[in-house]
């Protein structure tokens, strides 16, 4: 663990106001689709997680999960996980990620699930390879158009990650065990060019944006699943399995 960085669930109305400021640092919303402070009160008090990460006395992450239900069994959609400018790429999120795992263990939870941006290949890399987790839903504009300039006025694509929290390859991922993973009969790519493409290219962007969406409905249509992301000189490549080899 980093210096001075502690993990701990949130309880206080201070601490859920601080989540707020963070939420607006990171994703930068208008106030309309900024969740508001009664939001994590309200997650922390039915069941779900509020999870701050601390620099000493400050907040400077944190992850907020609901409570769901799949055919009469609980698990938690993580919601929101954000981390401030400062303290990125000093392994907070992933502290984060694996208290919100032993936290749901301990209160009978085996599964968690969060959307995130298939473009967004550091969050795919982390998501697939760092956690384990798998992907086989594709869901078009999950959050309609919004305000977020990360969004760049582009519809809110989504995968959906089903973290596995005591399968063997969630626990190989985040122990670094090496372990035969099957090789990917299928892949999506990824042009190392999308991101400038999206300031740049509106046209050649949602080009490219339709093509992804496509592929990946069509691969998870014949019951395959996305388990990995490779990094390649001209951008990046899903790797895709059958369900059956899990």
């Amino acid at each position: 663990m980093p210096p001075d960085i502690v993990i701990r669930r949130c309880t206080t109305l201070p601490d859920f106001h601080r989540c707020v400021e963070i939420q607006r640092l990171v994703w930068g919303e208008s106030d309309l689709e900024t969740e508001p402070y009664v939001t994590f009160v309200v997650a922390q008090q039915t069941g779900g997680q509020v999870i701050g990460a601390f620099d000493r006395d400050l907040m400077v992450g944190f992850s907020m999960s609901l409570v769901g239900i799949h055919a009469q069994t609980p698990y938690l959609h993580s919601h929101m996980t954000g981390v401030v400018e400062s303290h990125r790429d000093r392994k907070v999120g992933r502290l984060l990620k694996l208290f919100q795992r032993e936290d749901a263990l301990a209160h009978g939870f085996r599964l968690i699930e969060w959307t995130f941006d298939p473009l967004e290949l550091r969050n795919a890399h982390f998501n697939l390879n760092r956690l384990g987790a798998i992907v086989r839903t594709y869901v078009p504009n999950f959050y309609g158009i919004t305000t977020s300039p990360l969004h760049n006025n582009l519809p809110t694509d989504r995968l959906l990650a089903e973290w596995q929290l005591d399968s063997r390859r969630t626990i190989a991922a985040i122990e670094n065990i090496p372990a035969a993973q099957p090789v990917p009969v299928a892949t999506i790519h990824i042009p190392a060019e999308f991101d400038q493409w999206r300031q740049s290219d509106r046209a050649r962007a949602e080009k490219i944006h339709s093509s992804i969406r496509a592929q990946f409905q069509s691969w998870f249509s014949k019951g395959y699943a996305a388990t990995s992301v490779r990094q390649t000189p001209a951008g990046a490549d899903y790797g895709l399995i059958p369900w059956s080899d899990f």
